[in-house]
């Protein structure tokens, strides 16, 4: 017997074991994973560290009732003991289901592994913080500081569930972010920048530490210019890429179905309904190759895929697992993910981005009296059920008679999601999607990326000096 067919006999044992007490459904989620970090600060190269974790997560599902449990243990009665756990909270009453034959699925391959980074040490990697730090402190005099992390992982992925669905991954994960700190006169500035993809040792190259490099330097050098604004209700204009993080946070949660199933969105009931102007659609993305949010498989068994939420301002979908696809009577959107084989799966965004429109970024500024362009955000706090959210400004522009004139830092936007989206009047043509670090929490946490074009809100709440 091979080793697949010995996984395979164990895997139906466990669905059996699992749906022992009756129940709807049943899958298997067995991970592994590999991590590695280093770490540069004052000029060297002094923190490491590796980490390996796997396990075997086991759920079930009988109507309203959902058993979870987990086991890092690979001995079969641990395994079996999970199973049996997972079968007695969910305690299903309904019926009893048999698993069906095991078939393996045939997937695409987006984050193909040109150079696996088992294999390739620290002493490979570290040049290229080096060159980077060589790179900000040369090039402006004020540079008092920089960090840098570089992080890699690599998660083997295996799913079996009652329906007879097989499906495996090997997800990479590549990490790269920089800290500058500035000093000037008695004033200190600092910023950062980040690049992150699903990619091997092909992630590092030269180019990306001169474009990251430039990048920090430019965000921090900008911000000694730059004063805070009065604040208002003003119009604002929200630049391409990174912006995107309002997208995600403050409309995206809101599309999430296990929201829309319990009535805490505030689209529960609009699907099929206008929700915003037309010429506005708004994409969660799991098929663009190497993006961090992207997917073969998600974490139960269905392919990646990509889901036009909102198309030409209508609702037309939410974002599936499922358990909701089950309630809503539809197709999972390959959403289901979870953190880890600890947690269960949950419905969670991948790349989430709003499509092209037809403007230009030059006419959205040029229809502007007196408002902001915004470019650069940070942390940020909404709440799901009301969407009511406020975003920390890094930096950016007044917008005085149609024109950027004063740079801009350290405000808030203040607003509500469903009204901003409703609020845009003008989306320009020239989408960009962040490949900064971005990470999603709701309860645990997932890689995420984000983005937009350039966008014109008709009205939000600056906060400012009075």
């Amino acid at each position: 017997m091979d080793l697949t067919t010995a996984i395979e006999m164990d895997s139906k044992k466990l669905l059996n074991l699992a749906l022992q007490q009756g129940g709807d459904y049943a899958d298997l989620y067995m991970q592994q994973t590999t991590f590695h970090s280093i770490v540069l600060r004052d000029g060297e190269v002094n923190a490491a560290s590796t980490h390996n974790e796997g396990g075997l997560g086991i759920r079930v599902v009988s109507g309203q009732n959902t058993g979870y449990a987990y086991t890092e243990s690979t001995l079969p009665r641990d395994r079996e003991e999970a199973a049996r756990t997972a079968s007695y909270i969910a305690q299903g009453l309904i019926r009893r289901t048999k698993p069906a034959p095991i078939a393996t699925l045939n997937l695409p391959d987006r984050y193909r592994i040109v150079r696996p980074w088992e294999g390739f040490s620290p002493q490979e990697k570290m040049p290229f913080l080096y060159d980077l730090n060589e790179r900000i402190f040369s090039a402006d005099k004020r540079v008092e500081k920089v960090t840098a992390q570089l992080s890699d992982a690599t998660s083997h992925i295996e799913c079996y569930n009652s329906l007879g669905i097989h499906c495996s991954d090997i997800r990479p994960m590549a990490s790269l972010s920089v800290t500058c700190v500035m000093e000037s006169g008695g004033q200190r500035e600092s910023a950062s920048a980040s690049r992150s993809f699903r990619m091997g040792g092909e992630f590092l190259h030269s180019a990306m530490i001169r474009e990251l490099a430039q990048e920090v330097l430019d965000r921090t050098s900008f911000l000694f210019g730059a004063k805070q604004p009065n604040g208002g209700e003003m119009p604002v204009v929200m630049a391409a890429g990174g912006s995107g993080i309002l997208l995600h946070e403050a409309i995206g949660h809101a599309f999430e179905a296990d929201f829309a199933r319990k009535k805490v969105s505030i689209f529960s009931d609009k699907m099929g309904q206008r929700i915003c102007n037309p010429g506005i659609t708004v994409i969660d993305d799991g098929t663009i190759p190497c993006n961090r949010g992207a997917l073969n498989v998600d974490d139960e068994g269905v392919p990646g895929q990509k889901t036009y939420m909102v198309t030409d301002g209508i609702l037309t979908s939410f974002l599936h697992d499922r358990i909701s696809a089950g309630y809503f009577h539809t197709e999972p959107t390959g959403n289901g993910r979870r953190e880890s084989f600890r947690c269960m799966p949950l419905p969670r965004m991948r790349a989430t981005y709003m499509d092209n429109g037809r403007d230009t970024e030059e006419a959205l500024i040029a229809s502007v009296k007196k408002g902001l362009y915004v470019d650069t955000f940070s942390n940020g706090q909404v709440q799901i059920g009301a969407g009511d959210f406020t975003f920390y400004v890094k930096s950016g522009y007044l917008i005085e008679n149609g024109k950027l004139t004063q740079p801009i830092k350290d405000t808030n936007i203040i607003g509500n999601g469903p009204e901003a989206l409703a609020r845009i009047t003008g989306v320009a043509n020239n989408c960009i999607i962040d490949n900064g670090t971005w990470t999603c929490g709701k309860g645990q946490t997932c890689a995420v990326s984000c983005g937009m074009p350039s966008v014109l809100v008709a009205s939000l709440t600056v906060g400012g000096r009075v």
